[in-house]
């Protein structure tokens, strides 16, 4: 397995264990190769929607750059190299706004 298998499956991973909430803006943070363990280690962030509130000011606001109101999960999915998916942990990010 190459690094966008890897990304690849973790991606498709995360859709599909959160297709009833509607996840959106998945996108990769990390990845990382852990040849010693056989596994690829990635991380990603999505938006949850009833975590982004939005009123019409907001959405002004964010078109001109000022400021981006989305709340972001992070997931650190554990891939064998075999492309089975061995875990899903939250990754807490200091400066996350959750």
């Amino acid at each position: 397995m190459d690094v966008k298998e890897a990304i690849a499956t973790a991606k498709s991973y995360v859709k599909d264990i959160y297709a009833e909430e509607q996840v959106t803006n998945l996108g990769l943070e990390e990845v990382e190769h852990v040849p010693q363990a056989g596994n690829w280690v990635v991380t990603l962030s999505f938006s949850r929607p009833w975590n982004t509130p939005r009123t019409r000011a907001q959405e002004v606001l964010e078109n001109l750059g000022a400021f981006s109101p989305l709340k972001r999960s992070y997931k650190v999915i554990t891939i064998a190299e075999d492309g089975t998916v061995l875990s899903m942990k939250n990754r807490v990010k200091a400066d996350a706004i959750e």
